[in-house]
């Protein structure tokens, strides 16, 4: 078995690797939650009257705002967090010598 040292992240592949992460983690997320405020907001416009017809076109515009806005954040915040965290671990990976991992060769 061989012994590598991981010295140094590249900032942007880790930051890269970060969003897209989060952002299919959000979407798993909010494309449920959306669809629920969507669905309570369209209950809300059946049951009549004017504030129901307000309440429940602003749970549809809410419910599209959470499943398109949510992911869109979150892969940005999962952007800027990942070359944070690769940022970290390169200034403490020329302290200490970085992460040791064990290969093999299977071929």
């Amino acid at each position: 078995m061989n012994k590598l040292r991981i010295r140094k992240l590249g900032v942007l592949s880790v930051a890269k690797i970060y969003a897209v992460m989060m952002l299919v983690i959000s979407l798993l997320i909010s494309i449920p939650y959306g669809l629920f405020i969507m669905i309570f907001g369209a209950a809300m416009m059946g049951s009549g009257g004017q504030s129901g017809l307000a309440a429940g076109g602003g749970g549809i515009v809410i419910g599209l705002l959470v499943m398109v806005g949510l992911p869109i954040m979150y892969a940005v915040l999962g952007f800027v967090f990942g070359a944070i965290g690769a940022l970290v671990y390169n200034i403490f990976s020329g302290l200490v010598g970085g992460i040791e991992i064990e290969v093999e060769n299977i071929s």
